[in-house]
């Protein structure tokens, strides 16, 4: 079975709303309507260390928030916009995963090969295709393959107080692009699995 991961890269622990959490969570609706498995994960209730090493050392979670990465096929980075860029958070996400970017398979593959990475974006700035490109970037130079349409996003009025979470509803350009996500993505990952990627 088809599983994802999202990483909730929210500035706020648990359990403070957060409208980087409702996307992702929107997301994760559609795959299990697509027969996908999955969870979600809030990195901010985790001691992910700042490095870009598997481990940094006694209490640094990262080992096990990796092995969950490494099962998945379907990667979701899900961030607000902070001063125009991603949040720290979801950058240390990328630092640690760039420990593995040397590792390869048997094949000479990198271990992400054939894992399929997505973003989700929220904010009241202007910015959403400056930071998508900017994770696309980081996931391909990861691994990651991207399927078309590879975010989702929803930003307000610059300045405005109007969160995501604060919306009655989802807008339905916001529903229609994230089910289009979802759905891109599973048949991505499946195509992957069943056609690995040639040896390198």
């Amino acid at each position: 079975m088809t599983r994802a991961v999202a990483l909730v890269c929210t500035l706020n622990a648990s359990p403070a709303p957060s409208s980087s959490q409702l996307l992702a969570d929107q997301i994760m609706t559609e795959f299990t309507e697509l027969g996908v498995s999955g969870e979600t994960i809030r990195i901010a209730d985790h001691e992910v260390r700042p490095g870009i090493a598997r481990d940094m050392g006694d209490g640094d979670t990262w080992p096990a928030l990796r092995e969950k990465v490494m099962e998945a096929d379907i990667v979701l980075l899900s961030t607000p916009i902070w001063l125009g860029h991603p949040s720290s958070l979801c950058q240390r996400v990328l630092e640690r995963l760039n420990a593995d970017i040397s590792e390869t398979d048997d094949q000479g593959r990198q271990l992400t090969y054939g894992k399929v990475g997505l973003a989700a974006v929220v904010g009241n700035e202007d910015g959403a295709h400056k930071v998508s490109a900017d994770l696309f970037q980081g996931l391909n130079d990861l691994g990651f393959s991207l399927a078309p349409g590879a975010v989702t996003y929803w930003v307000g009025e610059a300045r405005h107080g109007t969160d995501y979470q604060d919306l009655e509803q989802a807008p339905e350009s916001v529903t229609s692009t994230t089910r289009t996500l979802a759905a891109n993505a599973v048949h991505l990952s499946r195509l992957l699995n069943d056609n690995p990627y040639p040896p390198s």
